[in-house]
């Protein structure tokens, strides 16, 4: 049985629910609602007897009560960042979800259809219905994504646009992103550009990429030579007909083995490994997919959409039994856009390195440390695209394509956590790199001997 977590409803108001956000089950408007009133550490008070009702018709009227209701629920922000859902708490969803269900198939059959369509809103914009609710929507993108929902396109269609816009005015209640803020303050920061030693920033670089092309599974030659070897319709077909379970078990062999590459090339960049542990775990469990993705740029075709897999290239109809139609459209869409930036070999190490040491991971222990590497990166990402005409111009763009990758990281997690609560099985026999860097706890594996 394919449970979806939505035909729970929210928890706070009734409306219709997206999701789990913040370790609740919620619609659109409560998450966002939460979410402003942890970043703005707002303070509200309540003109009546704190005792609203709190409710889908008048959940706006009073935000104290509605906040109260968000925590007693149980809802925290430290609930999505740092960890998801464990065992028990995932036996108790699964639980809970089958026995909605249940009730509402004996609703069906005692009044039919139009009963519950009256309790329970289809169209997905209605938990979207209150324009507060519409503010700063692109600035979650970090902690939350719809647990597959049901008719995903529309999903996709309200959440990844927005994401690939800049961040919202911080007047809104968003937090703008920690490596676009960096980035743009070093875009005009000449006087410490003249203050580096070229010679030192020059051999950052040629470590970076070096590492990057000696870790890369095949040459850019090799890569063009292969351009127009298309998987035919017989090869499709024999993947479609494959189980969910099988595909994303060959799915996940494939992403294991792409992880070892960049957790050799994370390695060989100098000072990585003078970092602690700790350090050298979170960064590549935090970081991985967004360099898996940056690198997809080599082996992605924007002129038929196809991507190299299984030795050719293909399409998104290849991993239509997955089951994640959004997440892959998702993935294709931000290949398309990076590789119309047409970055070279240089830069897109350079860019991997600079998002792989992002000094704001959650549980970093020497963020410091971390941060002082990131600059000497980005200075090396900036030298090198002032080769190019409009430098400033590729930078940003290239920095606006991090919200809409961290959107697809996270929508993969929830993916992945979805699948282990219905074939836990199955995801028990995932290779053991892909199951550890994309862990629920923190985990102390070396990986030295990875």
């Amino acid at each position: 049985m394919r449970a979806q977590i939505e035909v729970i409803p929210c928890k706070i108001c009734g409306d219709k629910s997206s999701g789990i956000h913040y370790g609740v089950i919620t619609c659109e408007g409560c998450k966002g609602f939460f979410r402003r009133s942890q970043q703005n550490n707002a303070s509200y008070s309540c003109s009546r007897q704190r005792s609203c009702l709190i409710d889908r018709t008048n959940r706006n009227r009073c935000q104290h009560c509605r906040l109260q209701k968000c925590l007693e629920l149980g809802m925290s922000r430290d609930a999505v960042k740092f960890g998801r859902m464990s065992k028990k708490q995932r036996d108790i969803l699964y639980a809970e979800v089958q026995k909605h269900q249940q009730t509402q198939e004996q609703v069906l059959g005692r009044e039919g259809q139009d009963a519950v369509s009256q309790g329970y809103p289809t169209s997905v914009s209605s938990g979207l219905s209150d324009l507060d609710d519409l503010s700063g929507l692109s600035d979650g993108l970090l902690f939350e994504f719809p647990l597959t929902p049901d008719g995903g396109s529309s999903y996709y269609s309200l959440e990844l646009p927005l994401s690939t816009q800049h961040s919202p005015d911080p007047s809104h209640g968003a937090t703008p992103d920690p490596l676009i803020g960096h980035c743009l303050h070093e875009l005009g920061d000449d006087q410490r550009l003249l203050d580096v030693n070229p010679a030192d920033i020059e051999r950052v670089s040629q470590n970076i990429i070096r590492s990057h092309l000696d870790t890369c599974q095949f040459t850019s030659d090799e890569l063009s030579r292969m351009t127009w070897n298309i998987h035919s319709q017989e090869e499709v077909r024999s993947m479609q007909s494959k189980t969910c379970e099988a595909m994303w078990q060959y799915c996940a062999i494939h992403i294991s083995n792409a992880i070892q590459y960049v957790v050799e090339f994370a390695k060989r960049l100098d000072g990585f490994m003078e970092l602690c542990q700790n350090d050298q775990i979170v960064l590549l469990k935090a970081g991985c997919l967004e360099v898996l993705l940056i690198r997809m740029t080599r082996i992605f075709n924007p002129l038929n959409s196809t991507i190299f897999f299984e030795g050719k290239f293909g399409g998104t109809q290849m991993f239509r039994s997955l089951g994640c139609d959004d997440l892959v459209s998702a993935i294709f869409d931000l290949g398309c856009t990076l590789c119309h930036l047409d970055l070279s070999d240089e830069e897109i190490a350079l860019f991997s390195a600079a998002v792989l040491m992002s000094p704001d991971r959650p549980w970093l222990t020497e963020s410091s440390k971390v941060q002082k590497l990131q600059d000497r990166i980005f200075l090396a990402l900036q030298r090198e695209l002032q080769k190019k005409p409009c430098s400033e111009d590729l930078l940003s763009e290239m920095i606006s394509k991090l919200p809409l990758m961290k959107t697809i990281c996270n929508l993969h997690l929830d993916k992945l956590e979805f699948f282990r609560l219905l074939h836990s099985n199955i995801a028990d026999t995932f290779p053991p790199l892909y199951k550890e860097v994309f862990s629920c706890e923190l985990q102390y594996t070396d990986f030295r001997e990875t």
